[in-house]
């Protein structure tokens, strides 16, 4: 059983597994809605949409870097210039989504997680008397009442890092007791982060999924808790899924189409699956078969790529079974196990996984910072070789199959970033100085 990987996957896509070879993976029940039983309602997306609208005025008083966007949290959409050339071999528009410098939260997990806790503070408000409707003064949740009650309860995720920050930053902000359960992945600097914001760090001497499984535990004894699953929560998949339709309407902005003549394809970093499965599945819902979404793995942490292949309602089978133990710098990306509910509910959205070495994330990080001045973390920085990936023998036989060869001319690629900007120079400077000794290996 220890050794038990998904039976639809070949003996070649086995060996890259446990070779951590890079690799694409194409998506053999893409289109087949069969295989995704239990859809989540499309018009979630836009109750949560109206959800953070509510709440925008109030998280404008409570961030004042969201004053311009009159407290919209959402990210620009960049044309890449100087960069196309060596990453696109596709040809085509390259833009970048660039969730790095999502404010409040300074990653992909902005949105969702922060979505997730204005769910439970509207709850709680509402069953308690302090909002009268949905209609009501959302200002009220900062005064005296409001915050007495959210005192009471603790939120508590289990983080490899980034969703810690976004859950933590919130919850403190609105008055809840927060903690946090950290894997032995995070970094030193984002647990530093949040406990200046007072929040509770729990560190724990192992992985992600091991963090989240306490964390779990932890709340289940505590009646005043709130445990924001990672691996099983709708309320932060439509959270992430809004994205979707801010998206739309940054391409309209840019004049660019998205139709069957015009395909879009996008590259998104996957950890346990839920930022980028519920950005798929809002993009999936506005553009159909015209989008093609890919995610993107560390060759060491390929937990999407197995999830994926297995069965539908089965437990995601862990990366160990394929002999792998999570070595990476990705830290954002270093899971072990998928979320079966994402993978459940995009499993006939998905165009394919594929996976990167370290060496060609920090080759691409450092050329993002060289050429398009943007400054990303490892993981965030993984998006940049999906087109690179549809030139391989595999990536072409997808672009043949679905007719999209003479297609490429108009199409567009973008490369979703995931975290950067709230990393401290000194830790950004190891970044590149690591690109740098990565590109210029020592001769023994």
């Amino acid at each position: 059983m220890s050794n038990r990987l998904p039976e639809s996957l070949s003996a070649i896509q086995i060996n890259a597994l446990r070779n951590s070879t890079p690799q694409l993976w194409l998506n053999p029940e893409l289109g087949c809605p069969e295989a995704s039983p239990e859809k989540p309602d499309v018009q979630e997306i836009h109750i949560a949409e109206a959800r953070l609208q509510r709440f925008a005025p109030l998280l404008a008083t409570l961030f004042p870097e969201l004053n311009e966007s009159k407290g919209i949290i959402e990210s620009q959409l960049l044309p890449v210039r100087s960069l196309a050339s060596t990453i696109n071999p596709l040809g085509g528009h390259t833009f970048i989504k660039a969730d790095h410098a999502l404010p409040v939260a300074g990653s992909i997990k902005a949105r969702g997680g922060i979505h997730e806790v204005l769910c439970f503070a509207e709850q709680l408000a509402l069953e308690n008397n302090i909002l009268s409707s949905i209609d009501d003064d959302y200002s009220k949740l900062l005064e005296s009442p409001a915050q007495q009650l959210f005192n009471r309860y603790e939120i508590a995720v289990g983080s490899t890092g980034n969703l810690g920050l976004s859950i933590g930053i919130i919850g403190a902000a609105l008055g809840f007791r927060a903690t946090v359960h950290m894997s032995v992945d995070a970094k030193a600097w984002k647990k530093a982060r949040l406990r200046k914001r007072g929040v509770t760090v729990i560190e724990h001497n192992a992985d992600y999924g091991a963090a989240v499984a306490a964390g779990r535990t932890q709340a289940e004894t505590d009646p005043f808790s709130y445990f924001v699953d990672d691996e099983n929560s709708p309320r932060l998949f439509m959270g992430y899924a809004v994205a979707a339709l801010r998206l739309q309407q940054q391409l309209d902005n840019a004049g660019i189409r998205v139709d069957n003549d015009h395909p879009l394809f996008v590259y998104l970093p996957a950890g346990v699956g839920g930022a980028p499965g519920g950005i798929t599945f809002g993009l999936k819902a506005l553009f159909g078969n015209a989008v093609h979404c890919f995610f993107a793995e560390p060759v060491q942490a390929p937990c999407m790529l197995l999830g994926m292949a297995g069965k539908a309602g089965s437990p995601p089978v862990p990366v160990y079974n394929a002999g792998l133990h999570i070595d990476t710098d990705a830290d954002g990306l270093a899971v072990g196990t998928a979320a079966q509910w994402v993978c459940d509910a995009v499993r006939d959205q998905l165009a394919g996984v594929y996976t990167e070495t370290d060496d060609r994330l920090y080759g691409h990080l450092a050329a993002l910072h060289e050429k398009e001045n943007i400054q990303v973390e490892p993981s965030a920085a993984i998006g940049c070789s999906g087109p690179g990936m549809l030139n391989t023998t595999v990536g072409r036989q997808f672009l043949e199959t679905h007719q999209l060869v003479t297609k490429l001319p108009h199409a567009t690629h973008l490369i979703w970033t995931t975290g950067g900007s709230f990393v401290p120079d000194s830790e950004y400077k190891r970044y590149i100085q690591k690109s740098i000794e990565k590109s210029n290996p020592k001769v023994s």
